[in-house]
């Protein structure tokens, strides 16, 4: 059976939800505060909701992976916003190049891994 998907939002953690909160808005998302406690990130038709709950073991195993055209560019503007000087624990790697394709990572301020990347 066919079924028209229409998108997949996932629900991530924060450690600090204000901090959080600031660095994905910082990193270029649009915040909609939903309630105190969750906020939905949107950026074009791409989102994912931030929740002010934190267990430790789920935080430290979230992993994202986001698909992004022009790799090369979107690394160079994420590199200039300086998140590691504005963000404590905030890490942006260099590029990795592997047989499917090229990524670099990106550690929010919680510890959530973004691996963003471009396939062959």
């Amino acid at each position: 059976m066919q079924h028209n998907l229409k998108s997949i939002r996932p629900f991530i953690g924060s450690k600090d939800f204000k901090t959080s909160r600031a660095f994905y808005r910082e990193m270029g998302f649009e915040e909609v505060l939903i309630s105190p406690k969750m906020a939905l990130f949107k950026n074009g038709d791409l989102c994912f909701y931030l929740q002010d709950a934190y267990v430790k073991d789920w935080v430290d195993n979230t992993m994202l992976f986001l698909e992004v055209e022009n790799l090369k560019a979107h690394l160079k503007h994420l590199k200039s916003l300086n998140l590691p000087q504005k963000f404590e624990a905030v890490r942006v790697s260099e590029l990795v190049h592997n047989d499917w394709g090229s990524e670099y990572f990106v550690h929010d301020p919680s510890g959530i891994l973004w691996h963003i990347g471009s396939f062959k």
